[in-house]
């Protein structure tokens, strides 16, 4: 199928590995102009020339860190007009909730949610008066389904897809859309490492590791194991295209059957 983004410009935040790599991978293969932020150098570079050895269109890295003010001023002076908008950057870690502090709850809402807002409010207007263009929150089915030893994590979930069904509100009527996206635990750099913090035995095989965090963390999952960040990327690449055009508003899952609900 084709997904008719060969005129169009993406910018994909934090897409120097895992989900946000993917993404812009996909989207570059289906020829939309990709840029890509990262706050390092070294990984910023890797990452353009690991999507370029896929053959798609050329794709530009640049050096921000969204989650700040300056960072997005800099993204948005370097790229005054966009048509789509990937709200990828993310962080999360586990912590019992007496031990999360003001810092650590701040720290959250400034990369996972605020990063999404000011980006938005920096485009969405011009997407408005062009009458095209895409948003995408990469959210989490963490969102709906809290984990008890991630509870800031998740509120920062929950937020955007409040943000994301609220600005497609403000789409009304146009060619604008703006949606979320839920992955489930999804394998990506670091998450070994966090998978052995929760395992019975860290030093076991991590096969034998993530067969017991879906046995026993995330129980409720259908296919009983991690999700692939190309999975992801599938997703967000038709939705990001003109042939999803009636699809706005929408918290769309790609999280294995996690979620234990129809609504």
């Amino acid at each position: 199928m084709d997904l008719e983004l060969t005129d169009k410009t993406a910018l994909v935040t934090g897409a120097t590995a895992g989900i946000g790599l993917e993404i812009a991978r996909a989207l570059s293969l289906e020829g939309a102009t990709v840029t890509i932020t990262g706050r390092t150098r070294k990984k910023l570079d890797d990452a353009v020339a690991d999507i370029q050895a896929s053959g798609g269109k050329p794709v530009t890295g640049l050096l921000a860190d969204v989650a700040t003010v300056e960072g997005v001023a800099a993204v948005t002076a370097a790229l005054p007009h966009i048509d789509i908008l990937i709200n990828n950057l993310g962080i999360y870690e586990s912590k019992a909730f007496g031990d999360i502090s003001d810092d650590d709850w701040a720290h959250l809402f400034d990369v996972n949610v605020m990063s999404g807002v000011r980006l938005s409010r920096a485009y969405l207007p011009a997407m408005l008066d062009r009458n095209w263009g895409r948003i995408i929150f990469i959210s989490s089915e963490s969102g709906l389904a809290v984990p008890e030893d991630m509870i800031h994590y998740a509120t920062t979930k929950t937020a955007q897809l409040s943000i994301s069904r609220g600005l497609a509100q403000l789409t009304r009527g146009t060619n604008v859309t703006v949606n979320a996206v839920m992955p489930g635990p999804t394998r990506s750099e670091g998450i070994e490492d966090f998978l052995r913090s929760q395992a019975t035995d860290p030093s076991a095989p991590i096969a034998q590791i993530e067969a017991e965090f879906f046995a026993t963390a995330r129980a409720s999952s259908i296919i009983q194991r991690m999700v692939e960040a190309k999975e992801i990327a599938s997703l967000v690449a038709y939705v990001a295209s003109p042939r999803s055009s009636a699809t706005n508003g929408a918290a769309l899952r790609a999280e294995g059957g996690l979620v234990n609900t129809i609504a």
